[in-house]
């Protein structure tokens, strides 16, 4: 496995490559739900590329990037004996050369759902991506369906600008209760954990949207939103208060005959 610093460096490493190429972005503290995202880009290219930055202009509080887990030694370990053969480590100075003059905003869909607590965290999301792509120039691009909206976005954002790369959306994978596997399940509390095993089975046994919100406040969870949103009940809470508070996310497929957040304006 090959670990590279210098974007300048894999700029000319990537003229080098032939084959199909797979790419998996991520902030790093991998789990199994990330390396399901690299064991099928294995099995369905040729290169598999790995980046880990933590991108800063996606956090709209100081607090929660300052708190964001990092392992990178256990990350490294665990891509190689998944197969990774090019890891990316770019720094912000060279992700954001331009001071972050330069920004991709989505002016919808990026409003609802987490855009309407969290301003300006997609307009970093796919700023960031943008910016990857364009450096790994991969045939397929691997995300988990996890970050519904995330994934919605990206993919949407790759037709609008004619992007030639494949966004593969990759299933949720889940501990043994339900809960969604995420680097920030790491923040949570024994009593924390606990309550947040009970997420996924609210969010997926309540008849309405409305009836996930009750059912998710009684349970002792401070619930952001709970939409539906393209066939999906997407949610969003935080467990735990103060300096142990921890935002998840989840979404769960729903048999809706009206979407109630409708997605008129996103690709497919």
């Amino acid at each position: 496995m090959n670990i590279v610093c210098c974007m300048g460096e894999w700029q000319a490493v990537r003229g080098s490559l032939s084959g199909r190429v797979g790419f998996v972005p991520t902030m790093g503290a991998l789990h199994e739900g990330h390396l399901s995202l690299i064991r099928a880009s294995v099995d369905n290219n040729d290169v598999t590329v790995l980046s880990i930055y933590v991108n800063a202009t996606q956090f709209n509080d100081p607090a929660d990037l300052a708190k964001y887990p990092s392992t990178l030694e256990a990350d490294l370990g665990a891509a190689k004996a998944a197969g990774v053969d090019w890891v990316l480590l770019p720094d912000y100075s060279q992700i954001y050369a331009d001071g972050y003059r330069y920004q991709l905003n989505e002016d919808s869909f990026s409003r609802q759902l987490c855009g309407t607590d969290r301003p300006g965290h997609f307009t970093g999301v796919l700023t960031v991506v943008m910016k990857l792509l364009n450096l790994v120039r991969p045939d397929r691009a691997y995300f988990g369906l996890k970050d519904f909206q995330q994934f919605t976005l990206i993919k949407d954002m790759c037709h609008t600008f004619f992007m030639p790369v494949e966004i593969v959306g990759c299933e949720i994978v889940r501990e043994t209760d339900g809960l969604a596997m995420s680097s920030r399940n790491q923040l949570l509390t024994d009593k924390g954990r606990q309550l947040a095993g009970s997420f996924n089975r609210l969010l997926a046994n309540a008849v309405s949207d409305e009836h996930a919100r009750q059912t998710l406040a009684a349970a002792g969870m401070q619930v952001a939103y709970v939409e539906t949103v393209g066939k999906r009940r997407c949610g969003a809470v935080v467990v735990g208060e103060g300096d142990e508070a921890v935002r998840l996310i989840d979404n769960v497929p729903v048999n809706a005959a009206e979407d109630s957040l409708p997605l008129r304006d996103i690709a497919p």
